[in-house]
């Protein structure tokens, strides 16, 4: 477990060394149905690692290879839209490792702004996934599935993401995860029955949202999930939020209600503030990292300098019939009683989501009659003597979500 955690704390500059010429040109592997756009093998990532002092020689790592897929899905009102996913499989595995066939993990990336961060983009533009699916399939042999979400990759400048809504961040996943299954007979991959659903703060909104809805449909069957710092109960996060003098990071809330808008069809104007509201269609067209947005906008809540306009501000405190209100409790996904196993993971020196977010969820969903929910904190789980913030934990609750589906894995097939 210390190995993975310390692996992936140092994931992402590693990836800027191993992409500059290194990577394997995989233009030549004709597939159907996708475009191979990343080819690593184990022999070059251990070296690398290794290099860095990250694993010694006995530490199995295998190679990957990334593929982006074209699917369809809906979005809030079921309409269908184009988008695009990053499927990352091991290779150079054992013989009875592939006879058995790949576990998948569905992992729901976190909040992005610019297209250029989706996992089709960064593989595709650099030759590497981002570092969640190097963990979960470069060291922990998933076969690893990752929606851009709609609003980036095939669907930029097509569509407004639909930030924290669950309808269509869940269908873009379930819609990912049978374009996938499809994808892999198509092309030989050969898949197992497990599928274990992740994902980090947005991320981790999403996986919930997406195993409440396979619960109702009934279409899948998920083995684990493992949601880690998402805002499960919307309500409660935005009471929290607007209730507040202070933004800590404008352009989350500033998407929030934005996508809000559009997808209840009020007017923007009528919500935030100028000159934001005339800012933000531009602000959050996918083409402006977060570090950019952010001195674009009030970091005061509402007021006149406010980003929120204080009618709508007052109008959610005030009137329990006001459409936001009924909006976020549409959209929250811890009022429920899932079958699955869950996990949820967080640090509990999260500043952004709360950590009473997620004991509020492990706590309704118990008292909603789940069998099987509990909550796991990530600072106690791997003995550290100070509190973790949400930027810097992300790392972590992956490590933390790896080996656990890991040790699942190994207690139900064998590898």
């Amino acid at each position: 477990m210390k190995n993975i955690v310390r692996t992936i704390a140092v994931i992402t500059p590693l990836l800027l060394v191993l992409g500059c010429g290194d990577i394997d040109n995989p233009q030549n592997e004709k597939v159907k149905g996708g475009e191979l756009v990343v080819d690593f093998s184990a022999k070059m990532m251990k070296e690398s690692l290794i290099s860095k002092g990250l694993i010694d020689e006995n530490r199995t790592v295998f190679g990957y290879k990334g593929y982006k897929i074209s699917y369809t899905t809906t979005d809030e009102k079921g309409e269908e839209i184009g988008v695009s996913g990053l499927f990352v499989i091991p290779t150079d595995m054992p013989p009875a490792i592939s006879q058995i066939g790949l576990s998948m993990v569905s992992d729901d990336h976190g909040t992005i702004f610019a297209n250029s961060d989706a996992p089709s983009v960064i593989a595709t533009n650099n030759g590497t996934p981002d570092g969640s699916s190097i963990i979960l399939t470069s060291l922990g042999g998933f076969a690893t599935l990752q929606p851009d979400y709609i609003g980036f990759g095939d669907s930029y400048k097509k569509h407004y993401h639909p930030f924290i809504l669950k309808k269509s961040l869940a269908s873009s996943s379930i819609d990912f995860i049978k374009a996938v299954k499809v994808f892999a007979k198509e092309n030989n991959i050969k898949l197992n029955n497990q599928l274990f659903l992740t994902g980090y703060s947005e991320g981790g909104y999403a996986s919930m949202a997406t195993l409440q809805q396979i619960e109702e449909s009934g279409e899948l069957n998920v083995t684990m999930a493992i949601p880690m710092a998402g805002p499960y109960d919307v309500n409660r996060t935005a009471f929290g939020v607007l209730s507040a003098k202070k933004l800590s990071v404008p352009s989350f809330m500033a998407d929030f209600v934005y996508a809000y808008g559009k997808a209840y069809e009020k007017e923007t104007t009528t919500l935030i503030n100028e000159p934001y509201a005339s800012k933000l269609p531009t602000l959050l067209d996918g083409s402006i990292a977060r570090d950019l947005i952010d001195p674009e906008l009030s970091y005061d809540t509402t007021g006149e300098r406010g980003l929120f306009k204080p009618s709508f501000v007052n109008s959610f405190f005030t009137d329990s019939t006001f459409w936001f209100r009924d909006a976020v409790v549409e959209n929250s996904v811890h009022a429920w009683s899932p079958e699955t196993s869950v996990r949820l993971v967080q640090c509990e020196g999260d500043e952004v989501i709360p950590y009473g977010i997620s004991q509020i969820t492990e706590a309704t969903m118990k008292a909603m009659g789940a069998r099987d929910v509990s909550l796991i904190p990530v600072e106690a789980t791997l003995g550290l003597d100070h509190n973790v913030t949400h930027g810097d934990c992300g790392a972590l609750a992956y490590g933390v979500a790896t080996d656990i589906f890991s040790t699942v894995r190994k207690a139900t097939i064998g590898y």
